[in-house]
């Protein structure tokens, strides 16, 4: 029974840690002003194909951001994601390029970037056009080295 209680322990430990992910405060610059958001890095394969799925609230200056380390072209889906998202393209020099906002929660359907990025923010829906935060307004973050 003892040997049981402790490979439990050593399980549950061991799993409800794996899934934790490095956590920094980023800016959005907009006309209406500067905007911090603390964000979970999914920098990794396992941590970006997970997101945002089966998370059932947010706080409203959260979010996450997909580092892909390199410009690529990506598509993004809700598929179990509960939330509904904005999300947002930014380009490897910081400027957003462009914004899927209101992104339905659970579609399949794909949302590709415009052209290639080097990483995606997401933040709950509605929060983009709330704060007036816009394609070309700029992301500093540690992800584009432009963070103060």
């Amino acid at each position: 029974m003892r040997a049981f209680f402790v490979a439990f322990v050593v399980l549950f430990f061991a799993t409800s840690t794996a899934f934790a992910l490095p956590v920094e405060n980023i800016s959005v610059d907009t006309k209406k002003g500067s905007y911090i958001f603390k964000v979970e890095v999914a920098a990794d394969h396992d941590s970006q194909e997970k997101g945002l799925m089966f998370r059932k609230k947010m706080a409203a200056n959260a979010g996450m951001i997909f580092d892909f380390h390199q410009d690529v072209m990506t598509t993004f889906w809700m598929k179990n994601t509960i939330l509904p998202l904005d999300i947002i393209f930014i380009r490897a020099d910081g400027t957003i390029s462009s914004i899927a906002a209101n992104a339905v929660p659970m579609s399949e359907t794909p949302i590709p970037c415009v052209e290639p990025v080097r990483a995606v923010l997401e933040l709950n829906a509605g929060r983009a056009a709330a704060l007036g935060i816009v394609p070309g307004a700029r992301v500093r973050a540690l992800t584009f080295a432009n963070a103060r």
